[in-house]
């Protein structure tokens, strides 16, 4: 009987409790429809605003590392690193019998002996304030390299280079490792220089593009003739290694009396140069 009752609602399209036309149903099923898709709107907007935030994440992120990738393949330095380099700069040390400062007490020595020489702070030259007393030493043609560029630059500038870094020893540099992945090694055939006293470490900060390519115009003449070794770290500095044939410019000249004596083919020249 209710298959029949229910086969004769649906066919005559009356209501099963109410006998109202079909129409009225339909119209009650779009307005419950209207209802629910009211009701899920919220969400759905929700769910949509979640995937644009976690879209706009992961395009910030993609950017951020094309941006660290860009950065990286524009390093391109004028005087590069390598670990050959740093074997020939060690064989050159060696073949210049320097020692390496292994502890305090060599570093001492070496202080009280004048092998190392103090780099004092001028009006041209400035030192780090974190670089103790005792650290503030090198050897005595680095010391003369570094006045020499400091004066030309605030010749050039009128404003101070600063060092961040002069002599270390062994134990220090060790320390220096665990904290800095680009420290070289204390010991072996790439040791670093900074043991020997003979390398600066000068401070790329705060220099505009103009100053910086003013220090490298000012090193390349030197670095070809063998008297100096710049490398450029992706740290802000600027190391520099300078060999002891750089206090060969500070040579005595010959006398005034084998100056002024002329040569024969000075003399011929003069002569020759007569109207």
């Amino acid at each position: 009987m209710r298959v029949q009752l229910l086969q004769k609602t649906l066919f005559s399209g009356q209501s099963i409790i109410t006998g109202e036309p079909r129409a009225g149903l339909c119209l009650r099923g779009l307005v419950l429809c209207c209802g629910v898709l009211v009701l899920c709107s919220p969400s759905f907007g929700a769910v949509r605003s979640t995937q644009k935030k976690s879209s706009h994440k992961s395009v910030s992120s993609s950017t951020a590392r094309s941006r660290n990738r860009l950065h990286y393949s524009k390093w391109d330095p004028m005087f590069p690193g390598s670990h050959e380099l740093l074997v020939e700069q060690n064989a050159e040390l060696d073949r210049q019998q320097l020692p390496r400062m292994g502890n305090e007490y060599q570093l001492m020595q070496s202080e009280l002996a004048n092998d190392l020489v103090p780099v004092a702070e001028t009006e041209e030259l400035k030192v780090a304030e974190n670089l103790s007393d005792s650290r503030r030493y090198c050897r005595p043609w680095t010391r003369d390299f570094l006045q020499d560029l400091s004066h030309a630059f605030y010749e050039a500038f009128h404003a101070p280079l600063q060092v961040n870094s002069l002599v270390r020893t062994a134990d220090q540099q060790q320390i220096l490792r665990r904290h800095n992945r680009f420290a070289a090694p204390a010991a072996g055939d790439t040791a670093s220089t900074h043991l020997a006293g003979v390398s600066v470490d000068l401070s790329r900060r705060g220099l505009s593009n103009t100053q910086y390519q003013w220090i490298r115009a000012y090193l390349q003449p030197l670095q070809q003739k063998g008297l100096v070794n710049p490398i450029e770290e992706r740290q802000p500095v600027l190391h520099v290694v300078v060999f002891e044939k750089y206090s060969e410019k500070y040579a005595t000249p010959k006398s005034n009396s084998e100056a002024s004596e002329a040569t024969e083919a000075e003399v011929a020249g003069f002569v020759g140069s007569q109207p």
